[in-house]
């Protein structure tokens, strides 16, 4: 199915500012903060609370962007307002300025309208597209009926209260109020009103099975629900409406059941009776909390709930728990039976006021080890693509947080395993490109326009500008963008302490990593946990969530990337709050990530979906999809990259590995055409020689653009070595792993403070690990690493009897085919060139009136003197990042043509059908899934040939704008 929607892509700040109040000061905590009447100063660095020229505030109804809380009561909690969440709707309103887009709670989904609050139960999922090609599985929100107060007729919503995972809306028409507690995993809705009558209206006439005193059962579209009044009260139905006067007391419940159209009705009604005793506690409170035990190397996480009793004195409720969650329960025993939600099966416990999970935290590491590049041909080979990158090794592709972040994580990882090798020159290059680079961006002097941070303190957020992805006007994709720079951050301490102290920019990595997924609830400045959902295991990426299907997140990567970030920063830097937030965020993601993208067990997708992954999880499903392309190789590998040694949780499950990607290559029709690298790095979790043996037969590939050969070959090579990862044994320490190969185990233990350290591991192992050493011992024995202290490191070497590299050589170098490679840039001058090269825009002129699948006054890009090989069966791929500002009604189209021989004729020509822009500033994204509308031709190999792309405006009546450099590429199907 599809929806109309913005990129919240998952590829998806000048002045200086006021003096700092007590109140940020006291935030602050330890972190220094001063400044004059134009200055805020962290440290050595800075940032500013004058808006950029030219930077976006959120942008939607009303005076959104300056007064967030127009869309909340009075009573509303104090402090920042919370963003990126299930319920983000009610408040950041976007397109519907009086309520909300569906609200899925699980495991029930509900709408907010002028009469009431709308459920949903729908246990049937919709299901589109092909097993073979993109696809999503939607639990759409079905209403089964609409609950408030008679004659209620409210102008809008606003919200009222929140907690952890609840939230409160609230209705008011002058003389009528209703609110309603609803959140996830609570099979009961809890509702106060004044006014009038409670009311539920259904949308078919309700089947009634119980109507007893306070009690109502009823059951809609074959759906159970059981309405609470209080004592005293009774229900009455007519037709559809079913009412009580709740003997003037003013609050009810209502429940979904757990029943399935083969439930009897003895075990109905015990269900009703059961729920029953809890049904006028209602829940106003929820908070979890959550420490990690570095001994034993588990996590321990406690969701509590606060209940008030509107009668009684009753404690307890009833709680629904998604799959990462009962998984790990401890001290518990759920009932037998379970809702159907859009994450699989959600089991209950009744009476509960709190629940525990225990999870093992598998640990992390700077970088897989060099075990494996000890001399011969494969290290002369990782050489030489070391050789390739040392001079430019932080790669800036796009001027914008998310692209700076790109080429910041790429070049930490060079940093990383050119530390191992020895290899100073290259290691203290990029580290010097990582500073001048973070630096820069933590430095927000008088009159800089870019790359520096700007708090806004209506919305609680720090942003980076230039913004990309809605990281602006939406706030969307905090925890992808800034991951990155914390990462980068976290290597940089190891090598650098002094930067990262307060005193210097440690300050403003911590801002940071507040303002995405902020760790103290003490700090007003920024909401608690911003990006992670903390009840369903899993970041947000949309800022706004704003959609039918709810909201969204693709890269589950990349939010695990920011994650690692927080343990290797907290771990470099000696601060465990830090630490152990990202350990939390860690170690539940990688659960979540298990379950609801990747569905390891083959439990939770539905079964006619015809996917074992996903690219995108929404709130009412998932999608076999990107926001920016319809290749097999991107719909999978966004999540999959960044590859880093905080991404091992992706090998948990080798089999799994071995099974995902087979499905990419018979989705794809053949072996990775794109983004191979990922590909192969993620194979090598599963099967490390099938990966080298990949990689060996083809390295003439184009890297990823966040990725180098460097990296590629030394994460496969020395995987191949260790083998796979063995969630066996843990370790009394995070930046550990253990991994396995033919039944040997090798240890691998990282130490990147200045003091030496002993670990130990649960089966008794017991490694000494140096100041700044990461130590191999056991099947592969190993000590490198220069993290602490200077001086060069000599090269590492293997044990005698461990793996050994293959003697099968690889070049040291990938020359690449004359003109230039496969994936192409849109730039100014109309070339279409084989670098990012400079940002800008071009202007796509208006329709010209003629709507004929032919180019109108187009902007051409052309390459030219292209000698490249045919990939058989592959495909033309874009995708373009174009905008129509605030401009209703246009769309862009686009035509590549190829002239093979450069004789000036056109050999294939390729018409994609146009892409509507919505009216709303802001990129979005033009992809080939669009799908071709006339094709003529046939491909074959380049040979001094020309490559054309012409856009132009299909429909509307203003011009639009299409961004030049790395935002907008055109990957030919050559190699």
């Amino acid at each position: 199915m599809g929806f109309v929607v913005r990129a919240s892509r998952s590829l998806s700040g000048r002045a200086l500012v006021l003096t700092a109040t007590a109140a940020v000061l006291a935030g602050l905590g330890a972190v220094a903060l001063s400044g004059t009447a134009d200055a805020a100063v962290v440290g050595a660095g800075s940032y500013t609370e004058t808006l950029p020229a030219g930077g976006s505030l959120p942008v939607g109804c009303g005076d959104l962007a300056t007064n967030p809380r127009q869309f909340m009561t009075a009573n509303a909690p104090a402090g920042p307002v919370p963003t990126n969440d299930w319920w983000s709707s009610l408040v950041f309103k976007k397109f519907d300025c009086a309520y909300s887009e569906n609200l899925h709670a699980h495991p029930t989904s509900y709408d907010t309208t002028a009469s009431g609050l709308g459920f949903s139960y729908n246990t049937t999922p919709q299901i589109s597209g092909t097993a073979t090609g993109v696809g999503e599985y939607h639990y759409i929100y079905q209403e089964d009926f609409t609950a408030g107060v008679t004659g209620l007729n409210a102008p809008r919503t606003l919200v009222d209260n929140w907690t952890d995972w609840t939230v409160t809306p609230y209705w008011s028409d002058g003389t009528r109020t209703m609110k309603a507690t609803i959140g996830h995993g609570l099979p009961f809705a809890y509702f106060q009103v004044t006014g009038g009558d409670a009311q539920i209206t259904t949308k078919s006439t309700p089947t009634i099975w119980s109507n007893s005193g306070a009690r109502i059962g009823y059951s809609v579209a074959g759906k159970d629900y059981v309405a609470y009044a209080p004592t005293g009260a009774t229900w009455t139905v007519s037709g559809t409406v079913i009412t009580s006067t709740l003997a003037g007391k003013g609050y009810f419940s209502i429940a979904v059941l757990p029943t399935t159209p083969s439930t009897s009705a003895a075990d109905r009604n015990a269900l009703a009776t059961s729920y029953g005793t809890y049904a006028h506690n209602h829940v106003t409170g929820t908070k979890v909390s959550y420490a990690y035990d570095q001994n034993s190397s588990r996590v321990a996480t406690t969701y509590t709930y606060t209940t008030t009793a509107r009668e009684g004195s009753g404690t307890g409720t009833v709680i629904g728990l998604y799959p990462h969650q009962w998984r790990a329960l401890t001290g518990a025993t759920p009932i037998a039976q379970t809702y159907v939600t859009a994450r699989g099966a959600m089991k209950n416990l009744v009476g509960a006021s709190s629940f525990t999970t225990s999870a093992i935290f598998d640990g992390v590491l700077p970088e897989v080890p060099a075990v494996a590049d000890s001399g011969g041909a494969d290290l002369a080979t990782l050489n030489g693509y070391l050789d390739q990158v040392k001079d430019n090794p932080v790669d800036v592709r796009g001027n914008d947080t998310y692209w700076t972040g790109k080429a910041l994580g790429s070049g930490a990882r060079i940093a990383e395993i050119a530390d191992q090798l020895g290899r100073t020159d290259v290691r203290d290059t990029a580290l010097a490109a990582i500073r001048t680079q973070l630096t820069d961006w933590f430095t927000a002097s008088a009159g800089k326009s870019q790359k520096l941070f700007y708090y806004d303190k209506n919305w609680g957020t720090l942003i980076g500008y230039p913004a990309s992805y809605g990281s602006d006007a939406e706030l969307n994709d905090h925890h992808f963008h800034y991951g990155y720079f914390i990462s980068a951050a976290a290597t940089l301490a190891k090598f650098d302490p002094s930067w990262a102290t307060s005193a210097r920019y440690g300050g403003m990595v911590d801002l940071l990593i507040r303002d995405a997924n902020n760790y103290d609830r003490g700090d007003n400045r920024f909401p608690y946990l911003r990006d992670f959902d903390i009840y369903a295991g899993h970041d947000w990426a949309a800022g706004h969530g704003a959609f039918f299907a709810g909201n969204n997140q693709e890269s589950s990567s990349e939010g695990m990337n920011f994650a690692n970030g927080l343990i290797q920063w907290g771990q470099a830097t000696g601060n465990t709050a830090i630490r152990d937030a990202g350990i939390f965020i860690w170690t539940t993601q990688a659960a979540a990530i298990d379950e609801y993208w990747f569905d390891t067990r083959n439990e939770n997708f539905p079964a006619a979906f015809g996917h074992g992954t996903v690219g995108m999880v929404w709130g009412d499903g998932g999608a076999y999809s990107t926001w920016f392309s319809a290749a097999p190789e991107q719909i999978q590998g966004i999540n999959q990259l960044p590859v880093t040694g905080g991404h091992f949780y992706l090998g948990d499950d080798p089999a799994y590995v071995k099974r995902n990607y087979a499905e990419m290559v018979a989705n794809a029709g053949h072996e990775p055409a794109l983004w191979q690298d990922i590909a192969w790095q993620y194979l090598a979790l599963g099967d490390g020689d099938a990966a080298l043996a990949k990689f060996r037969a083809g390295s003439g590939y184009t890297p990823e653009e966040g990725e180098t050969k460097a990296h590629t070959f030394h994460w496969i090579r020395n995987l191949a070595a260790l083998g796979t990862t063995d969630r066996g044994v843990t370790a009394n320490h995070p930046l550990a792993r253990v991994f396995s190969k033919n039944g040997a185990r090798t240890y691998v233990a990282a130490n990147i403070t200045g003091a030496a350290l002993t670990v130990t591991f649960s089966d008794g192992k017991v490694l000494a690990v140096p100041a700044g050493k990461t130590v191999a011992s056991g099947s592969v024995n190993w000590s490198g690493g220069n993290a602490v202290g200077g001086g060069v490191n000599p090269s590492p070497t293997t044990s005698t009897g461990s793996p050994s590299p293959s003697a099968s050589p690889s070049p040291t170098t990938s020359t690449p085919p004359t003109g230039g490679g496969a994936v192409r840039y849109l730039q100014a001058g109309g070339a279409l060139a084989g670098a990012a090269g400079s940002a800008g825009t071009a202007t796509v002129a208006a329709a010209s009136g003629v709507n004929d699948n032919q180019p109108h006054s187009p902007a051409t890009f052309t390459a030219t003197g292209l000698t490249l090989t045919y990939r058989s069966g592959a495909a033309t791929a874009f995708g373009l990042a174009v905008d129509s500002g605030t401009a209703v009604g246009n769309a862009t189209q686009v035509r590549v043509s190829y002239d093979l021989t450069g004789d000036g004729g056109f050999d294939r020509v390729e018409t994609f059908r146009y892409f509507a822009t919505d009216p709303v500033t802001g990129w979005e994204r033009y992809t080939d899934a669009a799908g071709q509308i006339t094709t003529t031709g046939t491909f074959g190999n380049l040979v001094n040939g020309t490559v054309k792309v012409e856009i132009w405006s299909a429909i509307g009546s203003a011009p639009s704008t299409v961004s030049l450099g790395a935002l907008s590429t055109v990957t030919l199907p050559y190699q």
